[in-house]
């Protein structure tokens, strides 16, 4: 019996991953344990091993292909052995299985889910029972799309709907999460995935499509212009696709940019004090934690404790709520080879400054090899991006979705202030709150600046603050 090879879980919230390439050519001979495909997951790439001694038969899988976890991609047997395509996917489970070699040709894909029959109308009016409008009122479903059979044929009917919410697409769970976000309705979508299953790209697809077909129809001839405008290929020094991680940046910063009603808030802060303390503890503690705690150790913890403090600031939008999170996981931006990467350390409130420092600098050592667990970048409640090593005074981060804000900090420089009346030498900095408004409101996202602001510039009241 052949040996299946499937897209490992690596992680809870691992739901798909990207194929990478295969390190092995389709019928080589492979030993157990060797390394044969590498899979790209959110950010993170890792590789998938051989799980057994034979020839390697790969399935209709490519590069670039995206693929749920547990799917079974290639089979691992004798030379004369084939992939069978009905056996792509396997059940939710960790345990290798198997497969009976075949010969047989890949088996037709499942047709993807046709557009539902509109119901009948009367100038723009869909007729429905008041229980079938109160059942599709609480499911979100437009009625416009329910097969009417009520009244001969005319009228919605309770069970229209029930019918209508019975008949679920194939889906990825991604695209299932994605879609309940932007309040998409998966039934109007054709999906391009394996077997028809809609992918996240249908659904974002249909998202673009859609914002699209709403723009001003000026602007939109602009930016089309302007987009399709392309000089001799002479000039084109390189050009880089956009996928794999870059291409997951700009999906990502794009739907932020798109969907969230951004405020920036800039204060300034006397860092003096903050600067003095981190180099006590550098002198104190670095022999024996085998570190020195970072300006952004200290930031982080400083928000940590903000987070508890003003928990408004530690949630996210769903379609019908705002959710206020139990957890402070906070997400620290780090610039990669590969691209920015977001480690994410959670409970940050709970641990010590010595906790933090060790487990953030594993996060950041994984992601700059390139070897981060799915769970390393995923379930942030609110995220600090610090570019002041590159003397950076100010900017305005991108919120990381589904998060409510996200703290953009400056460099610390050395500024004249007035204090007490007198001109004196200080180190400052600029602090950037970047929220969405849907969340919060100017007030309380203010107040929640000024609170870190002032833990910045007396940091001693942190000790109070725990």
């Amino acid at each position: 019996m052949a040996k299946q090879v499937f897209i490992p879980k690596l992680g809870q919230t691992m739901e798909e991953a990207t194929i990478s390439k295969w390190l092995v050519a389709d019928g080589e001979k492979v030993e157990q344990g060797q390394e044969i495909l590498e899979v790209e997951t959110d950010k993170a790439n890792f590789a998938v091993e051989a799980t057994a001694r034979g020839h390697l038969h790969i399935g209709p899988f490519k590069p670039g292909d995206v693929v749920p976890v547990l799917t079974v991609v290639a089979v691992i047997g004798k030379l004369e052995d084939k992939f069978e395509t009905k056996s792509i996917e396997v059940p939710a489970s960790n345990s290798v299985g198997e497969v009976a070699p075949s010969s047989t040709e890949p088996t037709a894909a499942a047709s993807a889910p046709g557009a539902p029959t509109q119901a009948a109308k009367s100038n723009g009016k869909v007729f429905a029972s008041p229980r079938a409008r109160k059942l599709a009122s609480e499911k979100g479903i437009d009625l416009a799309l329910v097969t009417p059979t009520g009244g001969g044929g005319k009228r919605v009917a309770e069970r229209d709907v029930l019918a209508y919410l019975a008949q679920t697409p194939r889906a990825t769970p991604v695209a299932e999460r994605v879609a309940a976000e932007v309040g998409l309705d998966l039934r109007t979508l054709t999906g391009t995935g394996l077997g028809g299953r809609i992918t996240k790209e249908d659904v974002e697809r249909a998202v673009a499509d859609g914002r699209r077909r709403t723009e001003d129809e000026g602007t939109r001839g602009i930016e089309s212009s302007f987009l399709a405008r392309s000089g001799p290929a002479s000039e084109v020094l390189e050009r880089v696709p956009l996928k794999g991680v870059r291409g997951i940046i700009a999906e990502r910063m794009g739907t932020s940019a798109h969907t969230t009603a951004r405020v920036t808030l800039f204060m300034e802060a006397d860092a003096t004090e903050f600067v003095a303390m981190r180099e006590r503890l550098k002198t104190r503690v670095e022999k024996e934690w085998g570190f020195a705690p970072g300006y952004n150790d200290l930031l982080a913890k400083i928000v940590a404790t903000a987070l508890r403090q003003f928990p408004y600031m530690n949630a996210r939008l769903t379609p019908d709520s705002i959710e206020r999170l139990a957890h402070v996981n906070m997400g620290m931006a780090v610039d990669t080879e590969r691209g920015l990467v977001v480690p994410v350390i959670r409970d940050a409130d709970q641990k010590s400054l010595r906790q933090f420092g060790v487990e953030f600098r594993e996060l950041v050592s994984r992601a700059r090899d390139g070897k981060s667990l799915p769970d390393d970048l995923t379930g942030g409640t609110f995220t600090i991006t610090n570019l002041g090593m590159y003397d950076v005074l100010a900017f305005t981060p991108v919120i990381n979705l589904p998060e409510a804000a996200i703290l953009g900090v400056g460099a610390i420089t050395v500024q004249p202030a007035v204090r007490d009346n007198q001109v004196v030498i200080r180190q400052m900095t600029i602090l950037s709150l970047v929220f969405d408004h849907r969340l919060v409101d100017g007030a309380p996202a203010a107040r929640f600046l000024q609170y870190i602001k002032n833990l910045i510039e007396e940091p001693y009241l942190w000790v109070t603050a725990q």
